[in-house]
């Protein structure tokens, strides 16, 4: 073999020194198998890793079963998280906001797969991400099938990340909630939010940032909490009382998840041309943190149910003597509810009533 040329025998370039440093990663996810493993449902057949997740779905009671799927974000949120250096919780926020979209077609989630882009890897905000994540799952009653975590120093600063998630349900055709039945008389049942859920957060950082008085670490009186702490309250998911609710026969023609959009641009998303939701916003009572951000920012009415949930997290459309026997079961759950409107003739909007 010739001699190595001067060039040849000089150190090369390694990926860690671009900023990626593989091992340290591996080393990480070696270390959170045990707690993805302990999402793992039935459907499950194998373990985290290799190059692809295993789900075996139970299909014997259904006739005609399809696959339901969805895809999301956090969003702006995850700054607020990077100013707070508090990550255990916007896992359970991207989980929410795949499985609650799930659920609006009476799917049930069966499986998620997540995805983090971050700056520089680090173990400490990696594993309080996982933690949140797995959370989510649990509450969910799906599983953590897998996910990637790609070190982006190019991308991202230091410090920085962004997440996303992919998610599978099931259900039966016949069982599908396609909205066609919804009718004139129908109640519109509110799921009461946790706050702001993950939706609206670049007007909020705005409101914050020009008119607050307060920082996000500071206590604000008002809301007996840390400014910070209030906005990262997690995303309430509703999959198990919505399930519970199908399963004991509670007819519900629609449902809406009140994410991006709010209250005025979801729930016209399952209404008929033909039909309007008239809603009465005094009917239920919107969580403080959310009234302040309102009034530091001046934020119109109009605007304000545009950009925010203002409370109602999800929104059920059922026959009104559906709605005691759906109370009692949300209320096992801890999930309280309230009637905040109707279906009218209309053209497919909502109706505020003040």
């Amino acid at each position: 073999m010739a001699d190595m040329t001067k060039k040849q025998k000089e150190k090369g370039m390694t990926y860690a020194e671009s900023g990626v440093d593989i091992e340290r990663t591996d080393k990480a996810i070696d270390r959170i198998k045990a707690l993805v493993s302990s999402t793992h449902t039935k459907g499950v057949p194998t373990g985290i890793g290799g190059f692809a997740g295993f789900f075996r779905p139970d299909i014997s009671s259904m006739d005609k079963p399809i696959l339901v799927s969805s895809t999301d974000g956090v969003g702006t949120k995850l700054l607020i998280a990077h100013e707070m250096k508090r990550y255990n919780t916007i896992g359970i926020d991207l989980v929410a906001m795949v499985v609650n979209d799930i659920i609006c077609v009476g799917a049930k989630p069966l499986f998620l797969l997540d995805y983090i882009g971050i700056g520089k890897f680090d173990d400490d905000t990696f594993e309080k991400i996982i933690e949140g994540i797995v959370t989510g799952c649990k509450q969910a009653d799906c599983a953590l099938v897998g996910g990637e975590t790609a070190e982006l120093p190019d991308i991202y600063p230091p410090g920085e990340f962004d997440l996303a998630a992919f998610g599978v349900g099931i259900v039966d055709e016949s069982k599908v909630i396609d909205n066609s039945a919804i009718r004139e008389g129908d109640v519109v049942l509110g799921l009461l939010s946790s706050g702001f859920h993950s939706n609206g957060y670049s007007l909020i950082r705005k409101v914050i940032e020009k008119k607050s008085p307060y920082k996000y670490a500071d206590k604000v009186p008002e809301l007996e909490n840390y400014l910070g702490a209030a906005l990262l309250k997690p995303t309430t998911i509703y999959v198990k009382p919505v399930m519970e609710l199908i399963e004991n026969g509670v007819e519900i023609q629609g449902i809406a998840n009140i994410t991006g959009g709010g209250i005025t641009g979801n729930i016209p998303r399952i209404l008929p041309d033909d039909l309007s939701a008239r809603v009465d916003p005094t009917s239920w009572d919107v969580p403080p943190e959310i009234e302040i951000v309102v009034e530091w920012g001046n934020i119109s009415h109009d605007e304000m149910f545009k950009a925010f949930n203002m409370g109602i997290g999800m929104a059920l459309v059922m026959r009104g003597g559906e709605v005691d026997n759906a109370q009692i079961i949300l209320k096992r759950f801890g999930v309280e509810s309230k009637i905040i409107g109707e279906i009218v003739p209309g053209n497919g909007e909502v109706i505020l009533t003040s």
